[in-house]
């Protein structure tokens, strides 16, 4: 059995990291909404699925 050791070691999962990042994003973006709900277009708008997209036809 394999234990991670204690200490100053954190060990970081930048995808992790990154999809906690989108989803903060889209709690501030649905609470700045108010009542409304977010629209797909918006909600890609915060995920910035447009720049991905055209970044991966590059």
């Amino acid at each position: 059995m394999h234990v991670a050791p204690v200490g100053g070691t954190a060990v970081q999962d930048h995808v992790a990291l990154a999809e906690i990042e989108l989803c903060g994003e889209l709690i501030i973006a649905a609470s700045a909404a108010h009542e409304e709900r977010l629209s797909l277009e918006s909600i890609d708008e915060v995920l910035k699925v447009a720049e991905e997209r055209d970044s991966s036809r590059d």
